[in-house]
This record gives structure tokens, C-alpha cells and sequence, in this order.
């Protein structure tokens, strides 16, 4: 047995130190829910009559006889988000299977499914880090009616992995398993989308050529093929033990993928009864938190999981912070280049070993817990393995023992770089997340006058009207969860890239998110305490030197702290009665309760200390 790092190990036991109160609070709550058995096995006759009156045939005998398990399907559906439009045909699939199993299914409830990619530079993209908190809470909404022993978790993309597995930790007693739906097949490289992109953003390609460039790059069911936070949520719970082993991405409208599918339904029902009982509290502990982080850093995965992660570790009790992330990232090699940290996509990196090679390579070199629980039972080595169909059924054989690409995946001993490029960065404005993993060493100290923005319209103009033709920290604040929920700012990204290839040393620094979309440009994100509540970053003004330094892990505005901290506010977040539209008016309750980046940026929970009453404008 390889011994683990000895990093690993003390991160692991410090976050078990932290947690040891919330943590043991948390698993006395799930021991109590699981006492008595079938929770429905305790309803009234009206209740129980009203849980399965909706169902015919042996279905509605069993469950009036309380003789079967009850799968739960909670689902995000819905047939515009080609991520999510595979899961119309689900639901069928894994009720037959259930049925074989002896079990019995049941649409529990279905949670919203945003895409960043369609909101993206819209008002609507306010509203997508809440969106997470909202589906975590339509989960709770479906599985409140206790009439399920165990529950399937249909979901793919940014906040709705995180959403849905927030909501099934509340049910920590109930065997919960992720199904995803795969990546879409490989269109137009990345590589030759960026560069349309950056074309256009500099005036030298037409809207008709970026339509068609991007058409051609998301062009049927599936999940984007980049590498953002879709993929990402794959990565980690599949090395969290919440997949079956290999099925993050298997492409829909294949055999296999049905296959898997119908896998999970039987499966769901094994974990529910007698000595296979599987309850997600226990596969989601500290070590599988800890693997989750790993593999997020090993494959320069989306910098929003710096909140996802501690948001989900909160909600099993677990606290877990970006120091964590910062002290893993240092011994954890990247082992993966995909895009936009590589020129391949997704399907690239399953083709040169995926997941399996992944699992492997780290678990060899210490840098994964192979001792923990997960839905194919106990031990990570299972996750060594890939799904094939022999015959027509569903087996297991063991994956790639080396990368079939060294150019898209490396091994640990020989890894792209020594440690995982997610960095934190600290000073005098706050702390903040840097990914590096795309950025040359060259661009990793940034020091320069900063010009100050509020939204990225008004960036759009001043690159448009060649007034950052400079040496420049751009600066974008009010842009946190307090100020308008922490959109991602994509569209910053094309016009600092034309900036760099001119020759000018240029930095981003703001409060908003880039979920690793940020690429080549030094990009301070996520900055906490945010600007909305006070934060330093409101008080800096055209001008100030700015020094980002990723290689020290600083963030720095060169002015005296006196200076710095008497400085009047000038620019303020959106009042209640100018966040309006889109629906946003109806999320302003949790725009009030939201807390800090560094806590998972959740309405869950008190605010803490450090996360100061919003500012505003008199």
C-alpha cells in the first residue's frame, strides 16, 4: 500500500480537527433520521395514501405494502440546455431497472438548470451563483416527502452538481448517487474558438464569423467540451466516490451511457437495504472532501469549486478552507492540460486514459485516500476501472495503466507541473483566488497602475476607445455575491488577451468570478472582503500601483494603510430598487443573507465575523 504525502495527511487531519463539532452534530442528526427504518413506514394512512396515489399496477401494491425500497429521481431536465436535455429519456430507464431490482421508482421533483453560457454577460448571470442555493433547496423540497430510502441525482453543469448534492446532504441518511448525462462530441477546437473570439473583440472578424465559430463549437446535446465547471463537476465527485466508476464521460445517445444508467437505478437500490446501506453522509467525509480538492488541482479544474467544495463540505459538516486548497495545491503535480488550460477538450482527455488514468496515477503517488466509501462499494481502487459493454452487458475492466497522450495527460512522476496552479493571494486588499496554470511564468507578477471599473460594459468601451493601450491592473468591483451575485465576467477575457499580445504587462483584479475562464491573463478573482461590504478594493482609485504577485502568493495596493482605510467610497452596489429585471427582484432576500467567497459564498448559514453589513449610498 503507497504511503500518503505527508501533506495530504496533515490537511486531512486539520480539517478533521476543525470539524469535529459540526461534524459530529451532523452524523447524530443522520443516525437519527435512520433509525427507524422506512420513514413511510410510520405515516399516517392519508399521507401514505397521497404518496403513491399517482402510480398503477405492483408499483402502488408494493409501496402500499411497504415490501420495496423507493428510489427518489430528482432531476434538472429541461430540453434548451443541451447538458441537460439527455435526461428527458432517465427517468423511464431507471424505473424499469429499479422495477428488475425489486424496487420501486418515483419522479421525486425536478430543480432549476441555468447555463452560464447562455447568461453570460446578461443580467441573468446575477442570478446564477444563487441558483445553486435554490436548487439545493428544490432537493430538499423533493425528498422532504420521506417516502424514499435512496435517492438518484440527475445533474451536470456549474451550480447544479453542487446544488443537488448541498440538498442530498441534508438527507445524509438516504444513498444518493450522481448520474450525469456526458460530454457533446468534439466540434470546432478550442484552440480556433479563442483565437475567433479575440478577432472579433479587436474588430478584425465579423459577428457572422463568431456565430458560426460558436455554433460550431456547441452544436449538440451534451456538455461543453471545455474544461469549466461542467467538466469539473464530473472530475470531483467521480473522485469523490459519488459516480459509478467511469461514467463522468461517456457521451449521451450511446449504449453505454444507457447502460450506466440503468446501473445506477439497481444500484440505488442495493445501497438502500441490509448490509449494502450506503447513506451519502458517510461517503462524503473528510477524506473524500480532501480527494475532491486533489483532483480539482491535479487537472487545473474551474476555480468556482474553490466555493462548490467548501459549500458542500459545509453542508456535511465539514469545514474546509482555501488555505487547504493552497497547502494541496503545492505538492499537487497538474497532470492535465485541457482546454483552457491546453488545446484539448474533454473527450481528448477520456480518449488519452480519462478519469481511470487519473485515479490511478495519484493513488500510486500518495496523493489520493484510497480508504474510503463510495457508491460501488468500499476501496478508490475501483475508480481504476473503466465501463465497457461485453455482450451487451455492463462490466468493469481495469483502465489504462499508462497516458495514451502525453501531451493532453502526464503522470504524476512526470507531470506538466509540479504543483496544481491554484493559488491563493493575501495583502492589504483582502484575499483572493489565482489560477496560473494557464499563465506563463513570465505574467506571474504583475505590478502596474490600476484603472478602475464597476462593470465590464464600461471596460468594453475604455479597451474599445484604446485608453488601456498601457501597463494596466484592471480593476472590476461590485461584482461580489453581496454586490450582484458574483456573475462570471467572460467577456473580460478576449480584450485583456489582444491586450497582452500588444506587449503590455496587464492584470485583472476584481471581486467577481472567472470560474478558470480567465486563461492566459493573471486574474485575481473571487477578492474577499468584496467591495459591496466595505472591502478595501472600493477604495482604490485610478492610478494606484497594483502589485499582483503569484509567485509570493501577494496582492497589494502601494498605498499607506492610513490613507487607504480614510478614502471615501465613490461607487456603490445596485440599491434594491436598481436590482431589478431578469427576476432579480426576487432574489433579494438572498443577495442580503449571502456569505463571503472564502465560505462558499452561500445563503446558508450565519454570516461570519469578517463578512462585514453591506454598504450603501445615502
Amino acid at each position: 500500500m503507497t504511503e500518503l504525502h505527508p501533506v495530504l495527511t496533515e490537511v486531512t487531519r486539520r480539517i478533521a480537527a476543525r470539524s469535529a463539532d459540526s461534524r459530529r452534530a451532523y452524523l447524530e442528526r443522520v443516525a437519527a433520521a435512520a433509525q427507524d427504518g422506512t420513514s413511510r413506514s410510520g405515516f399516517a394512512c392519508s399521507n401514505l395514501a397521497h404518496g403513491f396515489a399517482g402510480i398503477t399496477g405492483g408499483d402502488k401494491a408494493a409501496l402500499r405494502a411497504l415490501r420495496r425500497s423507493n428510489v427518489a429521481i430528482v432531476s434538472s431536465y429541461n430540453d434548451m440546455l443541451s447538458a441537460h436535455q439527455p435526461f428527458q429519456e432517465y427517468p423511464a430507464w431507471i424505473k424499469d431497472a429499479v422495477r428488475t431490482a425489486g424496487g420501486v421508482s418515483q419522479f421525486a421533483g425536478g430543480v432549476p438548470a441555468m447555463c452560464d453560457g447562455v447568461t453570460q454577460g446578461r443580467d441573468g448571470m446575477e442570478l446564477s451563483l444563487f441558483s445553486r442555493d435554490v436548487i439545493a433547496m428544490s432537493t430538499a423540497v423533493a425528498l422532504s416527502h420521506e417516502m424514499f430510502d435512496s435517492a438518484l441525482l440527475l445533474g451536470v453543469c456549474d451550480k447544479i452538481v453542487p446544488g443537488l448534492l448541498i440538498g442530498a446532504l441534508s438527507f445524509g441518511h438516504l444513498p444518493s448517487i450522481l448520474v450525469p448525462a456526458g460530454p457533446m462530441e468534439s466540434g470546432l477546437s478550442n484552440k480556433e474558438k479563442a483565437r475567433v473570439r479575440q478577432l472579433y473583440a479587436e474588430g478584425k472578424a465579423s459577428r457572422d464569423d463568431l456565430l458560426e465559430a460558436e455554433a460550431a463549437s456547441y452544436h449538440s446535446p451534451g456538455t461543453c467540451t471545455f474544461y469549466g465547471t461542467a467538466n469539473s463537476n464530473q472530475m470531483v465527485v467521480e473522485v469523490m466516490g459519488l459516480h459509478l466508476p467511469g461514467a463522468s464521460f461517456v457521451p449521451p445517445g450511446t449504449a453505454l451511457r444507457r447502460a450506466l444508467t440503468e446501473y445506477a437505478g439497481r444500484r440505488a437500490v442495493e445501497m438502500a437495504k441490509g448490509e449494502g446501506y450506503t447513506p451519502i453522509a458517510h461517503v462524503v467525509d473528510e477524506k473524500a472532501v480532501v480527494n475532491g480538492v486533489v483532483a480539482l488541482l491535479a487537472t487545473g479544474g474551474s476555480t468556482n469549486h474553490t466555493m462548490h467544495l467548501v459549500a458542500i463540505a459545509a453542508a456535511a459538516g465539514i469545514e474546509l478552507s482555501w488555505d487547504d486548497f493552497s497547502d494541496l495545491s503545492s505538492v499537487v503535480p497538474l497532470i492535465a492540460r485541457v482546454y483552457p488550460n491546453g488545446s484539448a477538450d474533454i473527450n481528448h482527455f477520456q480518449a488519452a486514459g480519462g478519469v481511470q488514468f487519473v485515479v490511478g496515477t495519484l493513488l500510486d503517488s500518495g496523493l489520493l485516500h484510497g480508504d474510503v466509501t463510495t457508491v460501488a462499494g468500499h476501496g478508490l481502487d475501483r475508480y481504476r476501472q473503466e465501463p465497457k459493454l461485453v455482450d451487451g452487458e455492463l462490466t468493469w475492466v481495469d483502465g489504462p495503466g499508462r497516458s495514451l497522450d502525453l501531451d493532453v495527460l502526464r503522470p504524476a512522476t512526470d507531470p506538466f507541473a509540479s504543483d496544481g496552479g491554484l493559488r491563493m493571494l493575501s495583502g492589504n486588499l483582502g484575499r483572493a483566488v489565482i489560477k496560473v496554470s494557464a499563465v506563463a511564468h513570465e505574467n506571474h507578477v504583475v505590478e502596474a497602475p490600476a484603472r478602475v471599473f464597476t462593470t465590464q460594459e464600461a471596460f468594453q468601451e475604455a479597451f474599445k476607445a484604446g485608453e488601456l493601450d498601457r501597463d494596466v491592473v484592471v480593476v472590476v468591483r461590485q461584482q461580489g455575491p453581496q454586490a450582484n451575485g458574483m456573475p462570471e465576467l467572460h467577456k473580460l477575457t478576449p480584450p485583456l488577451g489582444v491586450l497582452m499580445d500588444r506587449g503590455y504587462k496587464v492584470g485583472l483584479v476584481t471581486d467577481g468570478r472567472m470560474s478558470g475562464a480567465s486563461g492566459k491573463i493573471p486574474a485575481a478573482i473571487q477578492l474577499t472582503p468584496e467591495a459591496a461590504v466595505g472591502g478595501p478594493l472600493g477604495r482604490v482609485r485610478d492610478g494606484d500601483v497594483v502589485r499582483l504577485d503569484a509567485t509570493a502568493g501577494t496582492l497589494e495596493v502601494r498605498v499607506p494603510a492610513e490613507e487607504l482605510a480614510t478614502r471615501p467610497l465613490v461607487d456603490f452596489p445596485p440599491t434594491s430598487r436598481e436590482w431589478m429585471g431578469t427576476g432579480r427582484e426576487l432574489f433579494g432576500a438572498l443577495r442580503r443573507s449571502v456569505g463571503p467567497a472564502d465560505r462558499g459564498a452561500t445563503v446558508f448559514g450565519p454570516i461570519t465575523a469578517d463578512h462585514f453589513a453591506p454598504v450603501t449610498h445615502h
